[in-house]
Formats: C-alpha cells, sequence, structure tokens
C-alpha cells in the first residue's frame, strides 16, 4: 500500500559529487540534450515501480478520468548520473535517479512523483515545460506542479516548515525559495527569521 512507503524525515543532504551530478543534470535540461540523458539510463513501465498511484486521488485530480491510462502507458527512464526526478521534454518519461529513489526520503519521493506527473500532463498539453523566458521558480509550470505538491503535503499533515524543507532545492537560491513559497502560500519560518536579522 502506498502509504505505508510514506515517513516525514529530514531533508536531503547530499555530498559534493551529488551536487555535481544535479548541476550536470540541470545542464542536461537547460541545453536540452535529452537524447544524451535518454542514453544514460534503461526505460521501464511507470507502473512497474509505482505500484497503486492509479488510485491516489492527488493523482487523480491531475489526470482525471484519464488517470489508469496515462499511467499504464507512461515510462520511466533510469538515469545513472545527477538530479532527483523530472520530466523529459522531448518524449513525456519520468526520469528518475534510482539512487534518489532507493535512498531519497519517502516523503519526498511521493510528492515528487505527483509534481512531476502534474509536468507529464502540461508535456501532453503541449506546454513548454522548461521556458526560459522564467527563473525556475516562477516558472507557471513550476508553480503548478509545486501547488499539487504542496496540496498533498498539507493533506498529509506536514508542517509548513517540513514543507519549506521539500521546496528548497541546492540551486535554489533564498530568495527563489522565498518567491516559491509565496506563490505557493507556504510560510517558511527560515526565510522570515532571515528577514527579521537583516539591518
Amino acid at each position: 500500500m502506498l502509504l505505508s512507503l510514506l515517513s516525514v524525515g529530514e531533508a536531503v543532504v547530499i555530498n559534493g559529487r551529488e551536487f555535481l551530478e544535479t548541476v550536470a543534470l540541470q545542464l542536461v535540461k537547460t541545453l536540452r540534450l535529452y537524447r544524451f540523458q535518454s542514453i544514460i539510463g534503461a526505460t521501464r513501465p511507470f507502473s512497474d515501480y509505482f505500484k497503486g498511484f492509479e488510485k491516489v486521488e492527488a493523482i487523480r485530480r491531475i489526470f482525471g478520468d484519464k488517470t489508469e491510462q496515462v499511467l499504464r502507458d507512461l515510462k520511466v527512464e533510469f538515469l545513472w548520473v545527477g538530479g532527483y526526478m523530472g520530466v523529459n521534454n522531448a518524449n513525456g518519461h519520468l526520469m528518475v535517479n534510482p539512487k534518489y529513489l532507493n535512498n531519497g526520503d519517502k516523503t519526498d519521493i511521493y510528492l515528487d512523483v505527483i509534481h512531476e506527473l502534474v509536468h507529464v500532463r502540461q508535456f501532453m498539453e503541449g506546454k513548454e515545460l522548461f521556458d526560459s523566458n522564467y527563473n525556475y521558480t516562477e516558472r507557471p509550470t513550476e508553480v503548478e506542479a509545486y501547488r499539487h505538491a504542496v496540496e498533498e503535503a498539507r493533506r498529509l499533515g506536514l508542517s509548513d516548515e517540513r514543507i519549506c524543507a521539500y521546496l528548497k532545492t541546492e540551486w535554489m537560491s533564498g530568495k527563489e525559495l522565498e518567491q516559491l513559497a509565496s506563490a505557493v502560500n507556504v510560510y517558511c519560518k527560515q526565510i522570515q527569521k532571515s528577514k527579521v536579522a537583516r539591518p
């Protein structure tokens, strides 16, 4: 059962090598080198690794009546370098680093799946997932995806502090975290404390 996979934990701390791998994945995304990225790993059916997601209400809100069909047809690309999870802008596949899937915080993984499935739907609708006219935290596709993840986080009973830890990534500045948190109505104490501390 899906909920047995969920637990509340600490934010993931990565080492220098993982950080460089994440930066490399971001570069692949920015430069749109998806063919190279696909060569890196294997492709498998989503339902082989993410069982029962067709029954999750948060996912059903994303795809509606098409949920079972979309998840049955969705492919997962396993990437052996960098990153956590994303959507391939060339083919709409979910891209997952197996190390993250095996070792990451289960709640973060669950929320990331919801976030990325919103991107899958956006891809199906023909939206530009990586619109360079926006920075990451202001991009409409990202804000929408984070809103779905935050809504589910709140349903799970996560505090704003825990949700803020989920939102924060190593490539995001404090100002960008503040923009994103504001856009998805999350109160981040660490941001508020830093505002008070400034002269």
